[in-house]
């Protein structure tokens, strides 16, 4: 007795926890615990739920998550079940009889589904139609169970009913408030899109002196010494570089010695010319090498000079060290150093070619130093490189300049980053600009 209570306790609870999950699945979920799950409370070897939906029927086969549409079982039960929801037996469960079928479906039922097949319609208490469910086994079935399925079928027709009307009336009532949405989305994008911004341009930029005088090799020579230290502030006429001068001296003595000789040359000749007419007739030629050697020896006068190169204006000299030169062969126009005015800056920037967009003369310029990010000044654009070239890094860029407003001037050699300002455009332009410039690279156009 108390086996038999117990049996019967967990087929109760077996049957409620069914229940309850059916409440609480959804769509796909629902079909496949109706069709697989029902197996836990009443045994059985086969299921179809045939539902029945607006856009047509749908049927779902237990055992098999994901049915091929073209195979033969799924092809014959597609005949099958509509015979059954034919007429007014439809909404009624009963036993499906191979007898009462067609000669098609009669003949080949054997080779479908087993003997004994019930028939478990999903209706609602107000008279609608749901579909129904088909189970197929050996065994002939109880009343018991036929009772027990009555239950689970009217919880089953509930769920899908609200399950359709969740889905329905998420259609109905959302689709049109989606689409207003979506609408009024789309509008605020194209506003947005629209709106004009400032082209701009970000880029390395460093501070630059205005017009610095170069210090240049007079000569081919050797670099003998560096008599200041690099940023030292300088005088016009002071002392920076002294190229090897023990060539030139030599030159300078060389020469000074020829010019001695030829002037005791001629003075001799002079003599003779008073009584000597072969004598009188090389005194020309004397004194014509006389004037070459000093015109030679005031040349290697003036390379000694030269030799010591001076500062040509008041400033900072701006070169790497004394040691990169020192010792080094230069040729003639070398730039060794430049002399700059503290006061008279400019910051030089490089843009890369791809990011590059036209600016016009007098762009606002803002300047973000290394050392003062927090302070940025400000400037306007003065110039422009007409075409790219390479930098250190290798990269093919455009070289701009910019005045800085009033204020005190910036270090030189001072670098950072500067953002350039251009003309107000769409900001659908604005964002668009590099790929379009990158698909007309890629269709050549």
């Amino acid at each position: 007795m108390n086996t038999s209570l117990n049996q019967q306790l967990l087929a109760l609870t077996a049957l409620l926890q069914l229940e309850q999950r059916a409440r609480d699945a959804h769509g796909p979920e629902l079909e496949f615990l109706i069709a697989n799950e029902t197996a836990t409370v009443v045994p059985y070897q086969q299921a179809a739920l045939w539902r029945m939906e607006a856009n047509g029927p749908r049927l779902v086969l237990s055992g098999v998550a994901t049915p091929d549409p073209g195979a033969p079982y799924r092809l014959w039960l597609n005949k099958l079940l509509p015979a059954l929801t034919r007429g007014d037996g439809a909404r009624e469960a009963r036993v499906v009889q191979p007898a009462e079928l067609s000669p098609e479906l009669r003949d080949s039922w054997a080779e479908w589904l087993p003997t004994h097949a019930l028939w478990c319609p999903l209706a609602l208490p107000n008279g609608g139609f749901l579909g129904g469910l088909l189970l197929a086994r050996a065994d002939p079935w109880s009343d018991a169970e036929r009772r027990v399925l009555a239950f689970l079928l009217g919880a089953y027709a509930q769920c899908l009913a609200l399950d359709r009307a969740g889905r329905t009336g998420f259609r109905l009532g959302w689709a049109p408030r989606r689409k207003l949405i979506a609408l009024a989305v789309i509008v605020l994008i194209g506003v947005v899109l629209s709106l004009p911004v400032r082209q701009s341009v970000v880029a390395s930029a460093e501070v630059t002196a205005i017009d610095p005088a170069p210090v240049r090799a007079p000569f081919e020579g050797v670099v003998d010494r560096v008599h200041i230290a690099p940023n030292a502030m300088v005088k016009a006429g002071d002392k920076l570089v002294t190229l090897d001068r023990d060539q030139l001296q030599t030159r300078y003595d060389v020469t000074e010695r020829a010019l001695e000789m030829a002037r005791a040359e001629y003075a001799v000749a002079s003599q003779q010319a008073l009584n000597d007419q072969t004598a009188k007739s090389r005194l020309a030629v004397i004194s014509g090498k006389v004037e070459q050697q000093i015109t030679e020896l005031a040349y290697a006068r003036g390379l000694l000079a030269r030799a010591e190169m001076t500062a040509p204006i008041d400033g900072i000299a701006v070169f790497d060290g004394p040691a990169d030169w020192i010792g080094k062969p230069v040729t003639m126009g070398e730039r060794i150093m430049l002399i700059a005015s503290p006061t008279r800056t400019e910051l030089e920037m490089q843009v890369p070619a791809q990011e590059a967009v036209t600016f016009e003369k007098g762009a606002e310029v803002v300047f973000f130093s290394n050392v003062a990010p927090d302070r940025p000044r400000r400037s306007t654009l003065d110039f422009a490189s007409y075409s790219s070239a390479p930098t250190p890094d290798g990269i093919m860029a455009y070289t701009f300049r910019a005045r800085f407003a009033d204020g005190p001037p910036e270090r030189l050699g001072m670098k950072g980053t500067a953002k350039i300002y251009g003309e107000r455009q769409p900001l659908a332009v604005w964002l668009l600009r590099r790929p379009i410039a990158i698909v007309r690279q890629w269709l050549a156009l």
